[in-house]
């Protein structure tokens, strides 16, 4: 947009549709920091994005809508020998990956809308729009986007000339949809206006209430599908906004719906996510669901037995539409995993990590990796909101149960030599519903394990979870991620066509309790593997390679095509700068020795 362009301190700022924007210029990375205001970050369909990452490499093109990257994808092929020994041999295979840039019109149709967790997004959304400010006791508050990795994470990018790591917000490597963009629709099994459900879910400040009231009193979920031998009898005060017929015609309805929201909005995709209550387990079984034509038969012929979150799942399939599952239900039955690769349509699942069970697969991460072997974990929640009163059901209970029992079972099998009986820790979890804590979930966990000499290590947390507002950045999260998988190819140099993702996105694990992956596949639950698993598809994208963190220019001190030397006096004065090198602790003398060691500007 034409407009005022000014520029001093290293910023330049600019005027541009209503609104004043601004960005740095780092190195070869431009880093762009957006408005507030749904005039400066708004984009017409399809339209080309301008690069904030650009990438100078032979290996690099970048067209009017689409990078292409040259790729390497080393990896190492292992066998352990009869004796013990391992035999690795480094394998290397060349891709080419290719990117859409153009960034779709996106609507986001949330089953359970008028939930605790679909009002929250919502209203975080309008919030961020339109940039409503409030007060509260600590003075005024913002809007914003903590807790996604999309929004508010980063990404290091490598060295300027310096030798300092640059970061770029993770959503400047690849073109990405703005969450202030995304259309909401959905279902919701309860007629509620969104502004009356957000007032009953207890979430947010009452001053930001009021000022989103106008906006969210005008919207009224869809009906949706009530099964109650699939979740708790306690719901059914809140059952008065349902659909009715056959399990047939309420699919072919929430056909009709998406098709709806899609044309009255002028959307170019739509994705379907589950937030709404945990469901039972359905039955698996030859006949019912095993293969995709057996499920859709199931669906005609009524079968009570086909859950009201696999029929949402297989009429997003059918429209093409991304499906996620947020809840830990076994909502992708064979058939609706085998209808989805038929149709070339993405699914993921299971259940949102957001609280406890995100620090679980951290920590134990860190004990295991640390040699250290825990044997018992217990883990205690009590909550307040609908979704613990659905879960004071036992079978509903029984599903959350199994999504967060397994999420230590890949960081247990990653040692033999702590874990070499095969026996893993025992692992227990409790959920309670306290009506009073309301969305403020309380999560205590224990954890012992065996150290050095047989001795033993316990640690004991507690953590206050606001569930929805902790889930709300992952939905946006899972919903903006898989929108940029459908714009992802990749071609291996043996290969003629290009390749999708495999239907199943397990790309997103990241963001799920319990994985589903492509059968085969390994399950890892290991939080900062699943992080890097997108950072370095992203950066695989641009022709970037993966960071390693090895950081060898400080710890040779030579210059390795940096256009610098970690030797120089410009380095040396850096370091002798920092607080480190000048202040001095009772142990470390004038000269600069701490303990007999001399400290080096790379130390």
């Amino acid at each position: 947009s034409s407009g005022i362009n000014a520029e001093y301190g290293g910023w330049r700022r600019w005027w541009a549709d209503g609104d004043w924007g601004r960005d740095r210029v780092i190195g070869r990375w431009t880093l762009g920091i957006y408005g507030a205001s749904s005039a400066a970050i708004s984009t017409a369909n399809q339209q080309p994005t301008t690069m904030s990452v650009k990438v100078h490499s032979p290996n690099v093109v970048y067209t009017e809508d689409c990078i292409e990257s040259r790729y390497e994808y080393n990896t190492t092929s292992v066998s352990v020998n009869s004796d013990g020994s391992y035999s690795a041999i480094p394998r290397t295979n060349t891709m080419i990956f290719k990117t859409d840039t153009c960034v779709p019109k996106l609507g986001m149709m949330l089953v359970g809308l008028g939930g605790n967790n679909g009002t929250t997004v919502t209203a975080g959304i309008l919030a961020n729009k339109y940039n409503m400010c409030w007060n509260t006791k600590e003075g005024e508050k913002k809007p914003n986007y903590f807790g996604s990795i999309t929004q508010a994470g980063t990404v290091g990018l490598g060295v300027d000339a310096r030798g300092e790591e640059v970061y770029a917000p993770f959503n400047k490597l690849v073109p990405m949809v703005h969450p202030n963009d995304i259309e909401v629709d959905g279902w919701d099994i309860s007629s509620m206006n969104m502004a009356d459900s957000m007032e009953r879910a207890r979430v947010l400040d009452y001053s930001l209430q009021k000022q989103l009231r106008p906006y969210m009193e005008k919207m009224v979920p869809r009906p949706s599908i009530y099964c109650p031998d699939f979740i708790a009898a306690n719901q059914g005060e809140r059952a008065d906004n349902v659909m009715t017929g056959t399990k047939q015609e309420m699919m072919q309805k929430i056909r009709a719906d998406i098709r709806d929201f899609k044309q009255k909005k002028n959307l170019d995709k739509v994705i379907v996510l589950w937030t709404a209550n945990t469901e039972r387990f359905c039955d698996v079984t030859e006949g019912l669901n095993m293969t995709a034509e057996e499920l859709l038969n199931s669906i005609q012929n009524n079968e009570e037995e086909v859950s009201p979150s696999t029929i949402f799942a297989v009429a997003s399939i059918l429209e093409g539409c991304t499906y996620i599952n947020g809840s830990p239900q076994n909502t992708f039955v064979p058939g609706v995993i085998e209808l989805a690769e038929m149709e070339g349509v993405y699914i993921a699942g299971d259940d949102f990590k957001s609280g406890q069970t995100k620090y679980k697969s951290v920590l134990v991460d860190f004990l295991v990796g640390a040699g250290i072997k825990p044997v018992s974990i217990v883990s205690y929640n009590h909550l307040g909101n609908n979704d613990g009163k659905n879960l004071s059901s036992p079978k509903q209970f029984r599903s959350k149960e199994i999504s967060k029992s397994n999420v230590v079972d890949d960081m247990v099998e990653s040692n033999k030599i702590l874990y070499a009986d095969g026996k893993k820790p025992d692992h227990t979890v409790v959920i309670k519903y306290v009506p009073y804590v309301a969305d403020s979930k309380r999560a205590m966990d224990e954890y012992i394990s065996e150290i050095f000499m047989n001795g033993s290590n316990t640690i004991v947390c507690h953590n206050t979870c606001e569930d929805s507002l902790l889930a709300s950045p992952l939905i946006l999260d899972l919903v903006i991620l898989a929108e940029l998988c459908e714009r992802i190819t990749v071609q291996l140099d043996s290969e003629p066509q290009s390749r999708r993702f495999n239907s199943i996105l397990s790309i997103l694990s990241y963001l799920l309790k319990a994985p589903l992956v492509p059968a085969g596949t390994p399950v890892v639950n290991a939080l900062f593997k699943q992080r890097s698993c997108i950072e370095n598809i992203m950066k695989a994208c641009i022709g970037l390679q993966p960071g390693n963190h090895m950081l060898l220019e400080h710890k040779i001190g030579a210059p390795l095509q940096q256009g610098f030397s970690m030797s120089t006096q410009a380095n040396l004065m850096k370091h002798a700068t920092t607080t480190h090198s000048v202040l001095k602790t009772k142990n470390q003398h004038s000269n600069g020795q701490t303990h007999g060691h001399v400290k080096t500007p790379s130390q």
